[in-house]
């Protein structure tokens, strides 16, 4: 059985940075394209990130475009999202999720497999 973690959340100030750490276990993360994807409250989950299976395929949403990095280690089984200049309209909760044989699709229904999430809360 596949098991997502999430770490790494916390509550930082606008303009500050955090690192969001995915560990999969259950199946190998280099059989999974990877995304992260975050809920705001009474907001829609919406894409973040995704990566492909060998981490050569990188996608970003146009609010997170230069200022957020995904990554990926297979060997370690960990995924990875380096969160710079960081907003207020960042604060959600961050999931990852892992799409099976696929290729980091920014459609949420694509995803096989996701964490309990992590909150992000920044201040103003």
């Amino acid at each position: 059985q596949v098991h997502l973690v999430e770490s790494g959340g916390g509550l930082v100030q606008a303009g500050g940075s955090l690192r969001l750490s995915c560990a999969i276990s259950g199946r190998s993360l280099g059989d999974y394209a990877m995304a992260w994807f975050r809920q705001a409250p009474g907001q829609e989950r919406e894409f973040v990130s995704a990566i492909g299976r060998s981490g050569g395929f990188t996608r970003y949403a146009d609010s997170v475009e230069d200022r957020f990095i995904i990554s990926r280690d297979n060997a370690k089984n960990m995924m990875y999202l380096q969160m710079n200049s960081l907003k207020p309209e960042d604060t959600a909760v961050y999931y990852c999720a892992a799409e099976n044989g696929g290729y980091g699709t920014t459609a949420a229904r694509s995803y096989d497999h996701w964490g309990q999430g992590t909150q992000v809360t920044i201040s103003s």
